[in-house]
Formats: C-alpha cells, structure tokens, sequence
C-alpha cells in the first residue's frame, strides 16, 4: 500500500472564456440550461427561462437541483456583473411552488450585503404573474 500523498489539484481559474462549457449558461452548451442574463435598472442579474420536459424529477415537476442550480446562476452572475471574483460558499433554498415544465419563468438574482471576505445575495423563481416558486439565499466568498 502506497503512503505517498496525490498531487494537489490545479486550481480552476475563474475567468470565463467565449468557449465555456457553464452548464447553466453556456449558449453552445447543447446539454446545458441556456440562460441569458442581463442586469435590470436594479442592478438585479435577470433571466428569463422555460423548464423542458428533460428537467422533470417527479412527473410534471422541474428537478428541486435544475431549480437550485438556476438561482444560483443567478446571484453569481450579480456578483460578475459587480466585478467581484468569488465562488459559492453556502446555498439554500426554499421551495414555495413546484415549476412545472414548459412554464415560463423570471430568475433574479442580486447582493444583499457585502464584508471583507464574504458576500451575502438572494434570488427568486417567479412565474409570469409575479408569484414567487422559490427564493435562495447564498454567502459568495471573495478569491484573490
């Protein structure tokens, strides 16, 4: 049995090129969700996106992880849009509505607070007349 410890991993950079394969946003993705964002007169990040039929987790409802994922995607791309470079350290959500497929949906995301190390967003999943299907609250922790 060998003792010798593996190599450390190469730390992934975190500079998005024009080929990235991001399963959330990537537009080449083929397998991927798509989502296009922009910022709102809010400095909200904003997406709009239809669930397909392939998100499914139970019959008739978008996978709770698709749904996670998406909210996350949203409150990372506020904090890009802020010129902040930083990972997600924690995520939660809450579930207030099941996402069926094929419903149309906004995602916002947007930074609540920020210190010297940490910054604290939210993000919601609303259908088309306002109510909100989920809201997420994620701590995004600053890289040098």
């Amino acid at each position: 049995m060998s003792t010798e410890m593996p190599a450390r991993p190469v730390k992934p950079s975190l500079t998005l090129s024009q080929e990235s394969s991001c399963f959330a946003c990537a537009p080449d993705n083929l397998r991927g969700l798509r989502l296009n964002f922009s910022q709102n007169e809010h400095g909200e990040s904003v997406a709009d996106w239809i669930p397909d039929q392939s998100l499914e987790g139970f019959a008739g409802i978008v996978h709770g992880g698709i749904v996670s994922t998406v909210l996350d995607e949203s409150m990372a791309k506020a904090v890009i849009a802020a010129g902040l470079n930083a990972l997600t350290a924690e995520l939660r959500v809450r579930m207030r509505q099941h996402l069926a497929p094929s419903q149309p949906v906004r995602v916002r995301g947007w930074i609540a607070d920020r210190n010297r190390r940490m910054i604290h967003t939210e993000a919601t999943l609303e259908d088309a007349s306002g109510a909100e299907l989920a809201h997420a609250w994620a701590v995004f922790l600053i890289v040098k």
